[in-house]
């Protein structure tokens, strides 16, 4: 043993005393470029004419931690990634010419001498891979959700040791859920034998997620223990009956859009209808200059001020509402007025102004469709589990909601509302209580006008403008008017509420078409036993 040691101490003391140091160094020195050369070459891959060996490069440059990955892999993402016809040369094309892939610095390499890298969907599959690699090690814990993302979208097997990694030092619970997900996915991709105790863990995780493309994944799952099978056969029950669930909810706020556009169409028409007995059937197209009057005002915005959608948007509210009671004025003491009382003749006209107003609007702006610019705080939508929700959806829905309370606010809090009131339940009585009812009756008509305007300030946001727009609301305002009850706002809210439901809840069960056909027998039969509708209003002349 002390033989063994005093010979250790030799050789210790042969390297390091004084005499040879040098030689010690001069040893080191030949080591190194020999042990730099049997380093493989993280960017030797670019150069080979095979997609799979670019993929496989682009992986590993990804692994590498090479500070030039990034640049790199984003010019062979935009097809700027050159490698040399002959050696190992990779290039960057930039504006200013070509750059070595390898360390950033101007190349004076033509590129007449260079070809463009292999690049295909396979690639660029591996690139954008490759890209959320990168991303993992990013600060911002934004990146690193979107890249666990994109994993979670590739779940390949080869990502599990950069998961691995990543997971274990992430604090974060949300970005962590999220990486455990993408290790998940990628766990049960492989085609080999799994490891019963973390695929039991891994498909755990991916029934929490739920999803179509968690569920794709379990279905995908074979060749592996009973165990395994059995609990991929119960998370996919599991999320099948989540997403039915998620799947309803998003046909009930869509019906609920639909429910507020149809409010605010058959607002307007249920005043008019209501307290007038005018069957307008321009009142479609009171909607439709609505939506014209938005697009002027946010053309005439725009051309100030090139930012301004958004004010755009607020300013066409009260434009639209003007304009559109305007214009029911004008129809009401130029037309109406002298076919009260007459109401086939009444809807006859109505529905001859209609088609001067659809051929006015066209000679104007066109028989094309024109599209409003939707406001950047109105695009984008709210992700809440499996429910998808569009913010100009929501938005109209919060805005019907606020016109229908502004409009019981002038129903029952302001003198013209206790006189529309009073002319509704008895025009007579009213008259002869000293009530000017030719006024009401065209501010009436100027007010339902109005509410149309707004009607087509929310469809321009959701829908085309065009001299056609009148055709897919004014038949469902009558349906929505009649069956709520004429003339009563609570009876036009249940009844918009009940027939937007009911058509988005029956249309993927039997098709829109049928859906529609389906909701007009019932509401048919509906008004064979309540022909006033669901909240008729109440008073003598309305009674008798």
């Amino acid at each position: 043993m002390h033989r063994r040691q005093r010979q250790f101490a030799k050789v210790f003391w042969f390297f390091f005393s004084k005499k040879n140091r040098l030689l010690l160094l001069l040893l080191l020195a030949l080591l190194t470029p020999l042990a730099a050369q049997a380093q493989p070459d993280p960017f030797a891959g670019f150069s080979a004419d095979g997609f799979d060996d670019v993929s496989n490069a682009a992986t590993a440059l990804a692994l590498s931690g090479n500070a030039r990955a990034e640049p790199v892999l984003k010019a062979l993402r935009s097809r700027h990634l050159l490698a040399a016809e002959e050696g190992p040369g990779l290039f960057i094309e930039t504006d200013a010419g070509l750059v070595d892939a390898r360390t950033g610095a101007p190349s004076s390499v033509s590129t007449d001498d260079t070809r463009p890298v292999s690049l295909n969907n396979h690639v660029r599959e591996a690139v954008d891979r490759a890209l959320a690699l990168l991303d993992l090690h990013a600060a911002d814990p934004g990146l690193r959700a979107a890249a666990a993302q994109t994993l979670f979208d590739l779940h390949d097997p080869v990502l599990l040791g950069a998961l691995d990694v990543v997971i274990a030092r992430e604090t974060i619970a949300g970005v962590k859920t999220q990486l455990e997900e993408a290790r998940a996915a990628a766990l049960l991709s492989s085609t080999g034998a799994i490891d019963t105790t973390q695929a039991l863990g891994a498909i755990a995780v991916l029934r929490a997620r739920g999803g179509l493309p968690a569920r794709g994944l379990l279905a995908g799952i074979t060749g592996q223990s009973p165990a395994v099978m059995d609990a991929a056969r119960s998370a996919i029950v599991s999320i099948d009956w989540r997403l039915r669930a998620w799947s309803l909810g998003q046909d009930l706020f869509y019906g609920l859009s639909l429910s507020s556009v149809l409010l605010l169409a058959a607002m307007g028409l249920a005043i008019t209808f209501g307290v007038m007995g005018v069957i307008n059937m321009a009142h479609g197209e009171l909607v439709m200059i609505g939506a014209y009057v938005t697009y002027l005002v946010q053309q005439g915005v725009l051309a100030v001020w090139p930012g301004g959608a958004g004010f755009s948007l607020v300013l066409s509210v009260p434009a639209a509402f003007l304009v559109c009671g305007a214009i029911g004025v004008g129809i009401e003491r130029s037309l109406i007025r002298f076919l009260y009382g007459r109401p086939l003749e009444t809807l006859l006209a109505t529905w001859g102004l209609s088609l001067v107003l659809q051929q006015a609007v066209r000679s104007l702006f066109g028989p094309t469709n024109i599209s409003v610019i939707t406001p950047q705080f109105l695009s984008g939508s709210l992700q809440w589990g499996g429910l998808v929700i569009t913010l100009n959806r929501l938005a109209i829905i919060i805005f019907a909601i606020a016109v229908m309370i502004a409009l019981q606010a002038v129903l029952r809090r302001t003198a013209l509302g206790l006189e529309m009131r009073a002319v509704t339940q008895n025009r007579r009585m009213a008259a002869l209580m000293g009530i000017r009812t030719p006024r009401v009756d065209a501010l009436t008509f100027g007010l339902g006008s109005g509410v149309a305007g707004l009607a087509g300030v929310a469809i321009s946001q959701i829908d085309n403008v065009s001299p056609n727009l009148r055709q897919g609301y004014i038949i469902d305002s009558f349906m929505v008017v009649v069956f709520g009850g004429v003339g009563n706002l609570l009876g036009t809210l249940a009844g918009a509420v009940t027939l937007g439901l009911s058509n988005k809840v029956l249309e993927p069960a039997v098709g829109a078409v049928l859906g529609k056909i389906v909701v007009l027998v019932l509401l048919i039969l509906f008004i064979q036993l309540r022909p006033r509708g669901m909240f008729p209003l109440r008073g003598r002349a309305v009674e008798s």
